[in-house]
């Protein structure tokens, strides 16, 4: 019997970073090794410098065309060879159409269906949500298997749709070994332009991060200490200019820096170095930064609600991302009381030891032995 093929769609891992390319590379760092019986056909993006994997069961494959493209929604077995797969795993949400063998989904989270206001907005937004609204909704429909990166992924998709429940996993997501405790750097701190303690929020433009709360929040908590700055990693959009006139409208003018997109290196000099991790999205599939500022023995205030306190696991300050007074007493419970900081980096960096992308790798390899079996997970 002819040993089989998984195709892993790895194009995630491009020139932008992104949670979905940590997931992809969390899984194809280690599901190979995993399983020496099996072999793995990587669908790589263009852009990717060189190999993704060196192991000898991998081969793979360069896809020219976007991974969230109208080539993949729509025809993918077209421009490129599957015929000899026995599995499919689509990594991020949607589900390409005509493909002839099981396949499995790994959806990370369904705003784009039960909360399209959360996403992108404008005519782009609209665009995105009917696109991905539709690959989700196919996954939902006739996928094989659904891996949810967070039980409360799995929550929504089950009260979403019930049916699904029966065909859902969950695949709990892991943080990078690049995260960890490290000295802050002084020399790399001023090259970001910051020279003042900081409060940190991490994230994309997008509505669901809830940027506008935590900047109200910073200020009601922090707005009397002038020597604590807010500093914001968010990829540039149309938010950076309404957050930059909130600002000085609360009376912060010159105390939020917004930051770029940044590399790996300098992210974790900000987790290191931040005071804490103020992130109060209204929901996440699993929240990145959440696990990667607490490898980091970074304190964290998040929200009550989602993936979060599943993420946290009993090691950050929790609040309703909706009550801009009970953000800012936690952060200043963290910032002003004596030991709370310490007590929550220590229980962070416990937490973070049982979010191994080895074990999510390892739900994922038992997925792939259970639908080439002819299960359902």
């Amino acid at each position: 019997m002819p040993t089989p093929t998984i195709c892993i769609d790895a194009r995630y891992l491009g020139p932008r970073p992104s949670g979905i390319a940590e997931v992809v590379r969390g899984l194809i760092d280690h599901v190979p090794a995993l399983a020496p019986d099996l072999r793995f056909l990587l669908l790589r993006h263009p852009a990717h410098p060189g190999p993704l994997s060196d192991a000898p069961n991998v081969t793979e494959r360069v896809v020219a065309q976007a991974a969230n493209g109208p080539a993949t929604m729509w025809w993918l077995p077209r421009v490129v060879d599957l015929s000899r797969v026995a599995l499919f795993h689509a990594t991020f949400n949607i589900m390409p159409a005509g493909l002839r063998m099981p396949c499995l989904v790994t959806i990370h989270d369904i705003m784009r269906l039960t909360h399209p206001d959360w996403c992108r907005t404008g005519a782009r937004g609209m665009v995105e949500r009917h696109f991905y609204g539709h690959g989700l909704r196919r996954a939902i429909r006739s996928a094989a298997g659904i891996a949810a990166i967070s039980s409360a992924t799995a929550a929504e998709l089950a009260a979403y749709a019930p049916a699904v429940a029966a065909r859902t996993r969950v695949t709990l997501s892991g943080v990078a070994d690049q995260f960890r405790v490290a000295p802050p750097d002084p020399a790399a701190l001023a090259a970001l332009g910051l020279h003042r303690p900081f409060v940190l929020t991490v994230g994309q433009d997008a509505p669901y991060k809830n940027h506008d709360g935590a900047l109200r929040a910073f200020a009601a908590a922090c707005g009397d200490d002038p020597g604590l700055d807010l500093v914001m990693v968010q990829r540039r959009g149309p938010g950076r200019t309404r957050l930059t006139a909130l600002a000085a409208a609360l009376g912060l003018s010159g105390r939020v820096r917004f930051l770029a997109t940044v590399d790996g290196a300098a992210l974790l000099t900000l987790y290191g170095a931040a005071r804490v991790l103020l992130h109060p999205s209204l929901m996440e599939g699993f929240g990145n930064p959440v696990a990667e500022a607490m490898a980091c023995g970074c304190p964290v205030v998040t929200s009550d609600r989602s993936s979060m306190p599943e993420v946290a696991g009993g090691a950050a300050l929790l609040a309703d991302p909706r009550d801009i007074a009970a953000i800012a007493a936690q952060l200043r419970v963290v910032l002003y009381a004596p030991g709370v900081a310490a007590r929550l980096r220590a229980a962070g960096l416990a937490r973070v030891r049982s979010l191994r992308w080895q074990d999510f790798a390892a739900a994922n390899l038992a997925l792939y032995r259970d639908l080439l079996a002819g299960g359902a997970g």
